[in-house]
């Protein structure tokens, strides 16, 4: 449903310049008359794992402290979309007419879920909580001006660090089954993406879609019924963004 919106949001933004035409070129608060520019952001999220299974994954897990099998045999390990949001800043630095390194870091809401299914037909689902500070750089590559409007292709490296514990307060002592899948503290992704720069008269506002992938291995291993099964976790992620300059 919030996906939904955001996307519709999106399109309709995208599509005003065309709609409402205006007879003379609006200045976009002139942010394009310097080399330099800050501004500020927010975000739709929706994360997603690809999943690498162990060898062995669909084995019980043996509890060597109880001395039992506290799990039966899996099924599949399947991941859910979770929606979330970002709120950040911008800053870039005009190389060329056409061609802008820009920086977004940016403070993400965005928890990540799996899924366990197992032969007795039992489900378990874990989330992986997480708050990271996104640092990415980018290139971004501009269209020519026409009127208002201004698509752009954008593309780069992103390093994101955990902000806080998450779910790694888990004890020695806690039950097997009551742990939690925990992800390593920082990571490196690439991410590409596309969206238009549209000018008003004090402003101007970029709708932008981008896609992002972790490049390593985001899985914190760990003696669990729930980390033991998988070899890597890869993060997936779709972000929907206003840029306001």
């Amino acid at each position: 449903m919030i996906k939904n919106f955001c996307l519709t949001i999106f399109v309709l933004l995208f599509c005003s310049n065309c709609l409402l035409a205006q007879s003379a070129p609006a200045s976009g608060g002139e942010a394009d008359q310097t080399d330099f520019a800050p501004g500020f952001s927010f975000g739709y999220v929706s994360n997603t794992f690809k999943v690498i299974k162990a060898t062995g994954w669909q084995n019980p897990f043996f509890d060597p402290v109880a001395n039992k099998y506290v799990t039966v045999p899996l099924n599949s390990i399947n991941t859910n979309a979770l929606p979330g949001f970002a709120i950040g800043l911008t800053a870039r630095y005009s190389l060329t007419d056409l061609l802008e390194v820009r920086t977004t870091p940016s403070l993400v809401f965005a928890d990540r879920e799996l899924i366990y299914t197992y032969q007795d037909n039992s489900t378990v689902t874990k989330q992986v909580q997480a708050t990271t500070l996104d640092l990415p750089l980018e290139l971004k590559l501009k269209a020519e001006r026409t009127g208002n409007f201004r698509p752009y292709i954008i593309g780069g490296l992103k390093y994101s660090a955990t902000v806080g514990k998450g779910n790694s307060q888990d004890t020695n002592d806690l039950n097997p089954l009551d742990k939690q899948v925990k992800n390593v503290s920082g990571y490196a992704s690439y991410e590409a993406g596309f969206g238009c720069d549209i000018y008003y008269e004090y402003f101007k506002l970029s709708p932008e879609i981008k896609l992002s992938n972790s490049i390593g291995n985001v899985l914190l291993p760990d003696n669990t019924p729930y980390s033991n099964p998988i070899s890597k976790l890869f993060l997936h992620t779709i972000t929907i963004s206003l840029y306001f300059e």
